[in-house]
């Protein structure tokens, strides 16, 4: 007979750090997101502006997330229902992120579009791969203490801005370097695959606490 499933823990510390960890996210996305769409659009690079599209949709699944876990440390419950939409919400971040990384990758490819040298970027994609790197494990390890589905979702969504960062930098070296300006729009596809593969995980549920 299958067990149910364990209530995410609220009470304890570990969700007072997710909490914490939240607050970081939502910051550190507002001070990216504005530095990279902007010097994106200054050089024309699709995947630097869908990068810093990328930290718009970081700030609102993370202000989701912390609205949710504000309500049930304060009543020391969680609401089952509440925190399935949230985490369909979340879900969903990842597909609008997917749609538009693909499309404007596509729209690059057609229209031949050459990007600019950033080197503002390169140091902003270098920061987030150790920023984000950090954040993507502690909030997976605070999710499993805290046996919270939603908890880990962000994780592997905040994994993916890892990626997105890793990517983005290595496009952004190798066109400063090399001039392949082709390798902006293919780490867009790839970005994008991760994105809706990700999306699709967590709307089934795959996304779990099993260590």
């Amino acid at each position: 007979m299958e067990q149910p499933k364990a209530m995410p823990d609220v009470r304890g510390d570990a969700a007072r750090r997710a909490l914490v960890l939240q607050y970081f996210t939502i910051g550190y996305n507002v001070v990216e997101g504005i530095i990279a769409i902007t010097a994106g659009l200054a050089a024309a690079s699709v995947a630097l502006v869908g990068f810093g599209v990328d930290s718009g949709v970081e700030i609102v699944a993370a202000l989701l997330i912390a609205v949710r876990l504000r309500a049930a440390i304060r009543t020391g419950t969680v609401d089952e229902r509440k925190e399935y939409r949230a985490l369909r919400f979340v879900a969903l971040t990842f597909f609008a992120l997917g749609a538009f990384i693909l499309f404007e990758s596509i729209r690059e490819i057609v229209t031949g579009a050459k990007p600019e040298k950033s080197l503002v970027g390169i140091v902003l994609t270098g920061v987030s791969i150790v920023t984000m790197s950090f954040l993507a494990s502690a909030k997976r390890r605070t999710g499993l203490a805290m046996n919270s589905r939603l908890v880990v979702a962000d994780a592997a969504e905040t994994r993916l801005c890892l990626w997105l960062s890793v990517t983005t930098f290595l496009g952004l070296v190798a066109y400063a370097l090399l001039g392949w300006t082709w390798l902006d729009a293919i780490a867009g596809l790839i970005i994008a695959l991760f994105a809706i593969n990700e999306g699709r995980r967590a709307w089934s549920g795959e996304l779990t606490c099993d260590v």
